[in-house]
């Protein structure tokens, strides 16, 4: 129930801001689509963990490319 609630705020992201605003994710694919695949995934908790983790190392030094949810 958590986790659907935190998709659909993530889905609102994408269709909103997120559709306004120029691309700038590092890393593939974006971090609201690693959420919600997480989210889907593990659940409210551990999917909130790792998307949290992809968040914390999406700056400057904090690498790019291809980051599949494990």
């Amino acid at each position: 129930m958590i986790a659907r609630l935190l998709i659909l705020i993530a889905r609102g992201w994408q269709l909103g801001p997120s559709a306004i605003l120029p691309p700038s994710c590092r890393f593939q694919p974006s971090c609201s689509a690693y959420a919600i695949t997480a989210w889907t995934r593990y659940g409210a908790l551990r999917g909130s963990w790792l998307a949290l983790r992809r968040i914390g190392r999406c700056h400057p030094w904090g690498g790019q490319g291809h980051d599949p949810v494990p």
